[in-house]
């Protein structure tokens, strides 16, 4: 299901963008987009050579994978994207990348959603900021509560995010075994790399911080790797519901008298006024 993840980047919605309406007022909410993102950094077969590290690489993987994720709809790829073969490449670099970016903005949207709800509905006691500011009140929506987030603590969820975003495209180098092989060149779709590379001692790796999870077997990492995809998509239509039901009245009825209106700029810049 490859045309879900291909309407976000089409839309133009970044990562940083829906990070905009994740962490409207609250740097402890990375918390949550750390282990999203990580979430099925272990969701496939170990690692024993090239072959054992590719999830799915040809239209008939997809196809494959589409029937046990869904049985009633299948495969749906009605832009055909599988076969556009991105930036001249090949139809296996093309899959690698549709599908990461299908997993990571279902990762995103899953937070995303979590989020929504929580800072909609409650605000730590305590102050923001060393200042003593305190939280944006939930009187606002989460748009708003981000328009409201002082520069610095908007440059800190930015300049985080995008220190997992670059961290998780390193690649080995010759010789190398840091970083994982890329997931247009035959890598695992969604897995995150440990943080043995840097430079500072980090205490804990982004997935299974913990290792609860080390000894989990190839047939349940497949099983939560396909309940993850599933909870992914269905994440992006309810995040996309509720900013839709935000900004166009009455286009989600559901949602009538439930968020609060917003009528500032969603997605055509993020407000870093000092």
């Amino acid at each position: 299901f490859v045309f879900n993840n291909d309407l976000l980047r089409l839309s133009h919605i970044s990562l940083t963008h829906l990070i905009k309406y994740i962490f409207a007022f609250d740097i402890m909410k990375l918390s949550i987009l750390a282990s999203l993102l990580g979430s099925a950094a272990a969701f496939a077969p170990a690692s024993t050579g090239r072959a054992a590290t590719q999830v799915s690489e040809t239209k008939d993987d997809l196809v494959s994978m589409a029937e046990k994720l869904n049985p009633v709809v299948k495969y749906f790829d009605p832009l055909d994207l599988t076969e556009s073969y991105l930036w001249g490449q090949s139809q296996e670099f093309t899959i690698g990348w549709l599908r990461q970016a299908e997993i990571k903005h279902g990762r995103v949207a899953m937070a995303a959603f979590v989020g929504y709800c929580v800072q909609s509905n409650f605000h730590f006691p305590w102050a923001q900021t060393m200042g003593g500011a305190p939280f944006p009140s939930t009187d606002l929506s989460p748009p708003e509560q981000w328009d409201a987030m002082p520069f610095g603590a908007k440059l800190q969820i930015i300049l985080f995010v995008g220190f997992l975003e670059f961290y998780s495209e390193l690649t080995p180098g010759p010789g190398s075994e840091t970083f994982l092989t890329h997931y247009t060149k035959g890598g695992v779709p969604g897995k995150f790399p440990t943080f043995e590379a840097v430079p500072h001692p980090v205490p804990f790796n982004l997935y299974d911080p913990l290792g609860f999870h080390k000894n989990m077997s190839d047939e349940q990492k497949e099983k939560r790797l396909r309940a993850e995809i599933n909870n992914g998509r269905l994440a992006q239509l309810g995040i996309f519901g509720f900013l839709c039901a935000q900004t166009i009245p009455g286009s989600v009825p559901a949602l009538s008298g439930i968020v609060k209106p917003y009528s500032g700029d969603m997605i055509g810049s993020l407000d870093f006024t000092l």
